[in-house]
């Protein structure tokens, strides 16, 4: 789940599968979730975390993690038993559930065994009811990364639906983590399995890891495959990985906490070398999910800071909110925006890729601000919309509708400037007049700085 003493298989969502053009970010065939169901999950390590700590107030559900199978069916002894004892009865009195995560990244290759025997099921089956009802816990959590296709694969469904029979039978949860995309061992018969769906949309590479672009196509995935939106719950990581290590290493795994109390801004994304998520970010997926999902799980709690740049405070706000997020941005205004080389930007009435060569603005310079929703804009010129191109061509202002990559942070600067960053977490550049304009830089500087109205 995204830990480095665990995570030995990243979970990716790979943006080479992204359609390279707008596509609906509204699941039209399906309802909104609303702020009374929507979930909040957050998993603490056994390793990890104070329990005293947590906030579980603002979490509807907290796993533990990891209780780890043997290949028999049953289970090595848990690490820290006092710990979990008193996380449950925190979170019973703060009216959250409990639950326990079997598995994880380096710990789940006992179920091979386990499903490979319909004995071995039964009996990993009976061991879960009696854990749970041992340590007073309201479900269980399933984390295997990741089983083979085909009999495997089919023989995992087995083990689920007899174990979700034997949860639901005393009244618990069972739930499963899976990979963002190309989970093609998950059956879909595990949709109406489990109660819901932790998604690992994260660990997509070694650095801009979790960016809001990979959140909403790994929700798009999973939805496809015909997971209820009420049970699709977007992973979000309060961690980052560090582009200067390999994945390979384990210190490549940067906590938020670590990352803030070294001097990085909670509100962005990029520290130095370190990728992860702000609290502008984790608002923005929060904000997606409660129109697109059916909730958020958080690896890991014990990652987060206290006070106002906690993360988990952060969700908490947008799901009082009812999901409505402030852009930050002149919404419904009509703008120009001026570069470091005191230059204005042109759509070029989208016959080309966008420039910052115009020394007087007129109508092809000129830019409706339109709140996008999840806390974003987009900008149209001239009856079409900015696109950044996902970062891989210059941008253009092309197109009749916006999607992903038409959307925007507003990002205010001290000095009445704004920075303008694309859902792939980099940043809008003038390129300083000298080419096509980019959406390409992972940090904002001079030539992604611009001046509206001046």
């Amino acid at each position: 789940m995204g830990c480095a003493a665990f995570l030995l298989i990243m979970a990716s969502c790979r943006k080479e599968d992204l359609a390279p053009g707008p596509a609906s970010l509204k699941n039209a065939l399906q309802p909104d979730a609303s702020s009374n169901s929507f979930k909040v999950v957050g998993y603490l390590p056994s390793w990890a975390g104070d329990v005293t700590q947590v906030q579980y107030s603002k979490l509807t559900h907290i796993i533990y993690a990891f209780l780890t199978p043997t290949s028999t069916g049953g289970y090595s002894a848990i690490d820290d038993p006092s710990k979990l004892s008193s996380m449950v009865s925190l979170a019973h009195a703060a009216g959250t559930k409990a639950m326990i995560s079997v598995g994880g990244g380096g710990g789940g290759g006992g179920f091979a065994g386990i499903v490979a025997s319909s004995a071995n099921i039964t009996t990993f089956v009976n061991n879960m009811v009696s854990f749970t009802n041992q340590y007073n816990l309201d479900g269980v959590d399933i984390d295997w990364e990741y089983p083979s296709d085909g009999t495997q694969a089919d023989n995992f469904l087995t083990m689920m639906q007899q174990l979700a029979t034997a949860m639901h039978n005393s009244g618990k949860l069972l739930s499963i983590a899976v990979i963002g995309e190309d989970g093609d061992y998950v059956d879909n018969g595990m949709f109406s399995t489990v109660d819901f769906l932790n998604i690992m949309a994260y660990d997509d590479n070694n650095f801009l890891h979790s960016t809001f672009e990979l959140g909403t196509q790994c929700i798009a995935y999973w939805l496809g495959r015909g997971v209820p939106i009420s049970k699709a719950i977007l992973g979000v990581p309060f961690y980052g990985h560090d582009s200067s290590k390999s994945d390979s290493d384990p210190n490549d795994e940067v906590d938020y906490n670590t990352i803030i109390a070294d001097g990085g801004n909670p509100n962005l994304d990029v520290s130095g070398t370190i990728g992860y998520n702000g609290i502008l970010t984790m608002k923005s997926k929060t904000s997606y999910a409660m129109s697109n999902a059916g909730g958020v799980a958080i690896w890991d709690l014990s990652g987060d800071v206290t006070g106002s740049n906690s993360l988990l405070t952060a969700i908490n706000q947008v799901v009082l909110a009812g999901g409505t997020l402030s852009t930050g941005a002149p919404v419904g205004t009509t703008v120009t925006f001026k570069g470091f080389n005191n230059l204005y930007v042109s759509g070029e009435d989208g016959t080309k890729a966008m420039t910052c060569t115009r020394t007087t603005p007129q109508a092809w310079e000129t830019f409706l601000v339109v709140d996008a929703g999840y806390g974003k804009v987009a900008l149209q010129s001239m009856n079409m919309y900015v696109s950044s191109e996902d970062g891989v061509n210059p941008i253009t202002c092309n197109r009749t509708s916006y999607s992903t990559w038409e959307i925007f942070d507003w990002i205010p600067l001290s000095n009445g400037q704004v920075n303008l960053r694309g859902t792939n977490s980099l940043y809008i550049s003038s390129e300083d007049g000298t080419k096509s304009m980019t959406c390409n830089r992972p940090v904002a500087s001079g030539w992604e700085a611009f001046g509206v109205n001046q």
